[in-house]
C-alpha cells in the first residue's frame, strides 16, 4: 500500500491519425495506407463494426486524467473512444477524403471480399463522458485527413514495407516472442 501512488485504467478504442511513432496496422491508418500508395482499399468483410480513437484525443485524455484530483480517478477504469463504425463506412471516409492516389494518380477504389473473421467491436465512452466530463473533439475524418497530410509531406518513408510501421513484423524482425 502506498496511499500517494494512484493507478487509473484506461481502455483506449483503435488509436488512429497520425503520430510521430504510426502504427499502419490499424484499421483507419491501413486503409488510408492502402488508399494513398495503392490506389485501391480492400475491405474484407466491411459489417464489421471497430471503435476509433484519433491519437491526439488519446493524449489529451492522458493530459486530463493527469490534471484530475486523486479521488476522481483512484482505482477508476473507463473505455476511450470516440466513433464506432462498420469497417465498410471507414472506406467511404477514406476513399472520399483521399479521393485520387498520388501514387496512381486514378481515383481511390474500394473492393469488398469475404473474410472469415466477423468479429465486432464496439466501445462505449458514456462512463467517462459522464464521470470527468471527456468528449473526444477529433474524428475518423480528422485522422485520414491528418494521415493524407503526413504522406503528402513525406513524414512516412516506405509506408508499405518498413517494419516499424507493424507492430508484428517489427516484432518478428527483432525476434521477439
Amino acid at each position: 500500500d502506498a496511499p500517494d501512488f494512484v493507478t487509473v485504467t484506461i481502455r483506449p478504442a483503435t488509436v488512429c491519425g497520425y503520430s510521430p511513432r504510426l502504427r499502419l496496422d490499424l484499421t483507419v491508418n491501413i486503409l488510408t495506407n492502402h488508399a494513398i500508395n495503392k490506389g485501391v482499399i480492400t475491405v474484407f468483410g466491411g459489417e464489421q463494426k471497430r471503435p476509433n480513437l484519433h491519437v491526439q484525443d488519446m493524449t489529451d485524455c492522458y493530459l486530463d486524467l493527469l490534471q484530475q484530483p486523486d479521488a476522481n480517478v483512484r482505482g477508476k477504469v473507463w473505455n476511450v473512444g470516440a466513433e464506432n463504425y462498420r469497417v465498410r463506412e471507414i472506406a467511404g471516409f477514406v476513399r472520399d477524403i483521399v479521393g485520387t492516389s498520388p501514387v496512381t494518380g486514378k481515383a481511390i477504389s474500394v473492393e469488398t471480399t469475404s473474410t472469415n473473421d466477423p468479429r465486432s467491436y464496439h466501445v462505449s465512452s458514456e462512463k467517462i463522458r459522464r464521470e470527468l466530463g471527456f468528449v473526444p473533439r477529433k474524428s475518423v475524418a480528422d485522422a485520414v485527413q491528418s494521415l493524407t497530410d503526413a504522406f503528402s509531406a513525406g513524414l512516412v518513408p516506405d509506408p508499405m514495407d518498413d517494419a516499424r510501421y507493424y507492430n508484428i513484423r517489427l516484432m518478428q524482425q527483432t525476434k521477439l516472442q
